[in-house]
């Protein structure tokens, strides 16, 4: 699992390891099942507090993502096939709200934009 923490961002460090674990998840990258790295292990390798990765992983888990077995470790929890939609639609709904932004910025009408999403989803 390769993640990339940038000091220098406005997003909380345990923000940025949630995020990118919950990308690997939905993405199919890491699967149901499988174990996460310790929170030791975790935070020894991105050089930052353990406190951070701990807040990490109990974001994860209280989302649904991550289930910890006590003795055992954090593993991939089993997907919530609604939750994962809904996450889905949560970040198509950003993209797409960004999108309005820039179009907008660019005096692209509504219209332009209808046909350009129709032509893309015919993959031309």
């Amino acid at each position: 699992m390769n993640l990339i923490i940038r000091n220098t961002s406005g997003q909380p460090l345990y923000d940025q390891i949630t995020e990118q674990i919950k990308a690997l998840i939905l993405s199919g990258e890491l699967k149901a099942g499988e174990m996460l790295p310790s929170m030791r292990v975790l935070a020894k390798d991105l050089r930052i507090s353990v406190i951070t990765t701990k807040r990490a992983y109990e974001e994860l888990e209280r989302e649904g993502f991550v289930e910890t077995a006590p003795g055992k470790g954090c593993f991939v929890a089993q997907p919530n096939l609604e939750f994962i939609k809904e996450e889905n639609l949560r970040q198509i709904e950003a993209h797409l709200t960004a999108c309005l932004t820039l179009a907008e910025q660019a005096g692209v009408s509504e219209q332009e934009l209808h046909e350009m999403l129709d032509l893309l989803a015919k993959g031309e």
